[in-house]
């Protein structure tokens, strides 16, 4: 994960280092709390919208464009149905 800012451990204890600082022992756990709530709202969010858009591009759709049945299997396709007439 941290592989993609290129960040070993030394520069995260010197990050977690200056944030301890900043911030104090008393006050991290409320932040680290703050934090994990607001990402489970954020991917609620998200996960909304996206159903959301999903629900209205199913709504959307013309009756052709939808799935239509499976064939039944004792059908058989020949060659001129499967492919369209040449042209001359």
């Amino acid at each position: 994960m941290f592989a993609l800012f290129n960040l070993g451990g030394g520069e995260i204890m010197l990050i977690l280092a200056i944030v301890l600082i900043l911030f104090g022992a008393k006050k991290l756990p409320e932040l680290a709390k703050g934090l994990g709530q607001g990402i489970k709202e954020f991917k609620k969010a998200t996960d909304n919208a996206s159903e959301g858009m999903r629900h209205a591009i199913e709504e959307t759709l013309p009756v052709s464009s939808k799935r239509l049945p499976p064939a039944p299997a004792d059908t058989e396709r020949t060659v001129s149905q499967n492919s369209p007439a040449p042209r001359v």
